[in-house]
């Protein structure tokens, strides 16, 4: 950007005195007229956009890609996942909540990649909501059980995978079979109830853990007796406090909260809880009485608060530690009857007498097992961020059945997933990204355009890489790499030239004849099963095509590029999206019969999405284009979207959810089929991948 004049106090009141280059530099670009005769030609200005990476990637169940290259940002055409509510779900304090129940903002566990493997990592609720859909039961070999839509996402050893899907036709995605096993620890275990016999165990646990009870007798000038009760548990865990004061109550003993011990330079403040009352005292004393009847419900409550007077979790290792031999053995005996295997250390050290530990055995999901099943409080010492993601039980999938239509919920997460009865499940589009610049989703988009003319250079960087994984790469993912000023700054044709010199595949998509100018490169990737080129079909009019769609090729123009890419060996076919109704649904016959008479070898639909800042536009473009529509348009897209014009979640926001929606998927799925369109599309092969520096890959011969 330009640098402001500093003269004459120009800027006063200001803190900068100069306003220097920015991330994003103008470019002057004359406009070129060939793609946009007769159509609106508003002044567009292009930017340098510098950011250094050209790579995206997401985890959308929605999108049938996981990375997309874009060398713009912006476009000048101006065109306008789910569970059971009851499912547990990790929290970031280790213990669980139900779905249904979790709050935008919540702290959970997802997981991100680190090397090999996937570590567990905390993250946050940023959006929840829920639809009703078709259910699904998924049952593992271990037991563990989830009710998921078909639509939802599972990490699996292969990668992630719907419920339910086909290995052909329209239905065609990666989706669970039995050779499939899923990622994680396996179910969770129920929460205990807090009953009386809990709350006693409790009681039990952390006093004898770590609490002071005594009385002391003495003589006092003037008095019978000055003898002194005392209970008393000092803790630096202000959870385990609060809920052992409250326990107490509950067995008729009020406490006082006072400072233990202030914070030093190597140890935290402790603050503590006591009762000085003869009768306090002994109540207290009744209360942790070993019980003559050990239930489940005692065991759970003292299991969970002897961990948090004398527990901890380290590096992935649950112990209990203690001194007293007769509290060690009846923490062994509480253990071995709920199940856990234990091995007891011995730590020899400067004390009279030797500190003993208990270790619970089998890794991340009995320990799991064991924080959820007796529910300590102390947040800190159930932390399991880093750990890697594994199978410790057996995940296999062993059947998925139907189980009719309910209500189920889906989240947004900061990490994209979240473990869900644990296992690695998936939470839950081109406007928008503008407005993270800062810039209208309206106009702006429009008219304020980011290119990476570096682009080539970078993407010649990362393939090269080896870190790089070939994998198909979408080319655009937001925005079309073939719009008007493709033709002066060729971005596209140096990013097409340098996966060419390097065989990986690409999935292009675009609305413009132009992307038979590079007919050369896709063609020669063709030859190694390396590309497929989508052209996007939504009206065979002219005149709906300049209002909908301005500044791209006309409808003839684009039919033409089918055949010419077909022709040359290029696998093509046609995206009839988006499908607006009322306005071109209708039209699917003419448009598929259309494309299959061209070339096209196969197609696809989505309805319209008006995420964010696009329905107000939307809205616009209707009573400024289609006024008598505009009415019936909106009403058939609410009723799509259970009453909104937009629906976030995955798995129905890009297709909608009723009559009128299904309508739309019938009409598309009976037209390609009389138009004689093959279902599906065959997978792109990473097959003849070479990184591009090394020797030989410039001659780009076809051996």
């Amino acid at each position: 950007m330009e640098q402001s004049d500093t003269q004459g106090g120009s800027n006063r009141g200001r803190g900068a005195g100069l306003n220097p280059a920015g991330r994003f530099e103008p470019i002057e670009i004359e406009p070129d007229p060939e793609e946009t005769a007769g159509d609106p030609s508003p002044t567009t200005r292009f930017y340098e956009d510098s950011s250094r990476s050209i790579i995206t990637t997401n985890d959308s169940p929605d999108i049938p890609f996981s990375a997309s290259l874009n060398p713009y940002r912006g476009c000048e055409h101006g065109c306008a996942y789910c569970l059971s509510g009851d499912t547990p779900v990790l929290l970031a304090d280790g213990s669980t909540r139900e779905l249904q129940d979790l709050r935008v903002g919540e702290g959970i566990y997802g997981t991100t990649r680190d090397g090999y493997y996937r570590r567990y990592t905390r993250t946050s609720v940023l959006a929840h909501w829920s639809t009703i859909k078709r259910a699904y039961r998924l049952t593992l070999e271990d037991g563990t059980q989830l009710i998921a839509s078909g639509d939802h996402r599972f990490l699996t050893e292969r990668g992630w995978k719907y419920v339910t899907g086909s290995g052909h036709g329209d239905g065609q995605r990666p989706h669970l079979t039995s050779n499939n096993s899923l990622m994680g620890v396996g179910s969770f275990a129920r929460p205990p109830e807090k009953d009386y016999d809990y709350r006693r165990g409790y009681l039990c646990g952390i006093i004898r853990g770590d609490g002071h009870l005594a009385s002391y007798k003495y003589e006092r000038a003037g008095r019978a007796h000055g003898n002194q009760h005392q209970s008393r548990l000092a803790l630096s865990d202000e959870e385990a406090l609060t809920r052992a004061s409250r326990y107490l109550l509950d067995f008729e003993v009020p406490t006082h909260d006072f400072l233990f011990q202030k914070a030093t330079t190597t140890g935290k403040e402790m603050r503590g809880i006591r009762a000085s009352a003869l009768a306090s005292v002994e109540l207290v004393k009744e209360t942790i009485a070993w019980p003559d009847d050990y239930c489940g419900a005692w065991s759970k409550g003292f299991l969970a608060g002897i961990f948090d007077a004398e527990g901890s979790y380290r590096n992935g290792v649950l112990r209990i530690f203690n001194t007293d031999t007769e509290i060690i053995e009846r923490v062994l005996r509480r253990l071995g009857s709920l199940g856990f295997e234990t091995v007891t250390e011995e730590r020899a050290g400067s004390r009279t007498e030797p500190l003993k530990s208990i270790r619970v055995r089998g890794g991340l999901g009995e320990h799991l097992r064991f924080f959820h099943l007796v529910d300590p409080t102390i947040g800190r010492k159930r932390d399991i961020s880093g750990q890697a993601v594994k199978n410790g039980a057996d995940l296999r999938v062993a059947s998925i059945e139907p189980v009719g239509t309910m209500r189920m919920y889906d989240i947004t997460t900061g990490t994209g997933d979240f473990i869900a009865n644990g296992v690695v499940s998936h939470n839950c589009y081109a406007r928008p990204t503008h407005e993270y610049l800062g810039l209208s989703a309206g106009l702006d988009f429009e008219s304020k355009v980011m290119a990476k003319r570096d682009a080539p250079t970078l993407l010649r960087r990362k393939l090269s890489s080896k870190s790089w994984e070939p994998k198909t790469l979408a080319m655009s993912g937001v925005t079309d790499p073939y719009q008007p000023v493709e033709r002066r700054l060729r971005i596209t044709r140096g990013c097409l030239e340098v996966l060419a010199e390097a065989r990986n595949p690409v999935a292009v998509v675009t609305k413009n004849h132009l992307v038979t100018r590079d007919v050369d490169l896709l063609a020669e990737l063709a030859h190694y099963d390396a590309v497929s080129v989508a052209i996007s079909l939504t009206t065979l009019d002219p005149e709906l095509k300049r209002v909908l769609e301005p500044r791209t090729s006309p409808p003839k123009r684009r039919l033409a590029a089918v055949e010419l890419l077909a022709e040359a060996g290029v696998p093509v076919g046609v995206m009839t999206a988006p499908i607006i109704p009322a306005v071109n649904d209708h039209k699917l016959p003419d448009l598929l019969r259309a494309a299959a008479d061209a070339g096209a070898q196969f197609a696809a639909h989505t309805v319209v999405r008006l995420p964010g800042a696009v329905a107000p536009l939307f809205e616009d473009w209707l009573e400024r284009n289609l006024p008598d529509r505009k009415e019936k348009v909106l009403n058939r897209l609410r009723s799509m979207r259970g009453g909104r014009l937009n629906d976030p979640r995955f798995g129905s926001r890009m297709q909608g959810e009723d009559i009128f929606a299904e309508g739309i998927h019938q009409l598309f799925a009976i037209s390609r089929r009389r138009a004689g369109i093959p279902e599906g599309r065959a997978p792109l092969s990473t097959a003849h991948f070479r990184r591009p520096d090394e020797p030989g890959t410039q001659a780009r011969l076809f051996d």
